[in-house]
């Protein structure tokens, strides 16, 4: 076994170029620049999806980082595929999303997807997907949504399902596949059966405001989330 080798770190199929390395490049380069700030969406995005993820940039931290599931929520709203570029332990790690496909790639042997660190990654730049994206390596899109959803860096409801509503999951949903048990099984059992605002799941046994978020954040992005805005118990539900 090799001596750097460690079981609880991903080992990639390639050598990954470092971030410091990455970022050099892209000042020489004279990349996007937004308001002063560098950009991470690139020119090539369809207009429509560019303007949904320049939505995510800026904000009061003075950044110009959407969110990796904001990123991927997009790409599947619209049905495009994208290549990000993500800051993983320094290194740059690509990933390509192919909503259509239902498939996402990176350079990194199936065993290994398990491994990755969700809530440190970080976008570095965002592209369209090549049309002859790399078939090798793929993992359900499902479940690096799910995995995104629940351990990534975001803890605030998704744009889309914000607000006063409140939510249920269609009857007819599967979520097989998923890592579901325990306190979110028995949540996600509740909201098959009642039409549920957020500020009564946050209080359902074993959750609290941020597991609940996380949990509607993967549900929905699972077509799973049935929202109701005109129901009585979405009245005052944030």
């Amino acid at each position: 076994m090799p001596a750097n080798f460690d079981p609880t770190r991903p080992h990639f199929d390639t050598v990954l170029p470092r971030v410091s390395d990455f970022q050099r490049r892209q000042r020489q380069a004279g990349q996007l620049f937004r308001d002063g700030v560098q950009s991470t969406l690139q020119a090539t995005l369809e207009p429509a999806l560019l303007q949904d993820l320049q939505r995510f940039e800026g904000g009061a931290a003075k950044t110009t980082r959407p969110e990796v599931l904001e990123v991927v929520a997009a790409a599947v709203r619209h049905g495009r595929g994208l290549r990000l570029l993500l800051e993983h332990d320094g290194l740059v790690l690509p990933l390509t999303v192919l909503p259509m496909q239902r498939v996402v790639h990176a350079p990194l042997p199936s065993a290994q997807w398990g491994l990755l660190r969700w809530s440190g990654l970080k976008v570095l730049q965002v592209d369209a997907a090549d049309a002859d994206a790399p078939v090798e390596h793929i993992a359900p899109l499902g479940l690096v949504l799910w995995a995104l959803a629940l351990h990534g860096s975001r803890a605030e409801l998704l744009p889309e399902i914000a607000g006063p509503v409140a939510y249920r999951i269609a009857p007819s949903t599967d979520f097989s596949g998923l890592d579901l048990a325990g306190t979110l099984a028995s949540a996600v059992t509740r909201l098959r059966r009642q039409t549920t605002p957020l500020a009564e799941i946050c209080a359902w046994p074993g959750l609290d405001r941020e597991r609940a978020t996380r949990l509607l954040n993967g549900l929905y992005l699972q077509s799973g989330l049935i929202i109701t805005r005109s129901h009585p118990a979405a009245s005052g539900s944030h």
